[in-house]
């Protein structure tokens, strides 16, 4: 059967540490579909009300650069700026806001998000979101996303939470960190999770990454999933390199 691919975002949410940039975790739920037990980004599929929120401004300039028309870039950056709310209660808006107490009912769908930012004169903040990766799900997956990964800082005196129903645990980590767990198998890292912490290790700074940002390449990477005889399975980029698949995965 072939398994249908959908739009999604998802934002690295960063914040400069003592010791470097650090980076907004969630592990997801060991018993959800996709993504089990994985540590990820906050994000999702978008919404088809998504591309109807109110913004700052055009956001033409990023559907030039992800290749779509201005209304698939916009339900993208929507559902960015939506899902960050519905999975850290952080808002990026102009004018800043802290609505947390409003989360859990936009997270269960009995809040339109765009009614909540219209009735407090909020706008998405397109710059707060800018474009970094983009992947697409192998075959052979239970459920396929072509996801666009943004970057955003975390507003100044903003609080991210650990309150989605979706994660078990979540919080902030060094990007070295993360990556070191992923490597010892403390912690299950997606290859494209992996690939996108990679990528910013080598700037000191938040404001140092999000200036890259306009530089980055947003050419869809498509993996090919490839197993070996004992059962494991890795994913294959287009350039060569070869991307171990947790365990936890393979079916």
């Amino acid at each position: 059967m072939t398994v249908p691919v959908r739009d999604a975002a998802t934002v690295v949410l960063l914040r400069d540490g003592l010791a470097g940039i650090e980076a907004w975790l969630l592990t997801r739920h060991a018993d959800l579909v996709f993504a089990a037990g994985m540590s990820v980004f906050p994000g999702g599929r978008v919404d088809p009300a998504d591309a109807g929120l109110p913004m700052t401004e055009s956001v033409a300039v990023i559907g030039e650069r992800l290749g779509c028309d201005e209304r698939a870039a916009a339900a993208l950056v929507g559902a960015a700026v939506r899902e960050t709310f519905e999975e850290t209660a952080v808002l990026l808006t102009e004018p800043r806001a802290d609505l947390a107490e409003h989360r859990a009912e936009v997270e269960a769908g009995r809040l339109p998000f765009g009614d909540l930012l219209r009735a407090h004169r909020l706008r998405g903040d397109v710059a707060a979101v800018r474009p970094w990766a983009r992947w697409v799900t192998p075959d052979g997956e239970v459920r396929r996303y072509d996801t666009r990964f943004f970057v955003g800082a975390l507003p100044d005196g903003a609080v991210a939470q650990d309150v989605t129903t979706e994660s078990s645990t979540a919080g902030w980590l060094l990007l070295a960190t993360a990556l070191d767990e992923g490597r010892r198998g403390l912690r299950g890292l997606l290859p494209p999770t992996a690939a996108t912490l990679a990528s910013l290790v080598p700037y000191g700074t938040v404001a140092e990454a999000l200036a890259a940002a306009q530089g980055r390449s947003l050419d869809p990477v498509r993996p090919r999933l490839i197993r070996s005889g004992d059962g494991a399975a890795a994913v294959e980029l287009p350039d060569g390199s070869v991307l171990p698949v947790p365990q936890a995965l393979v079916r």
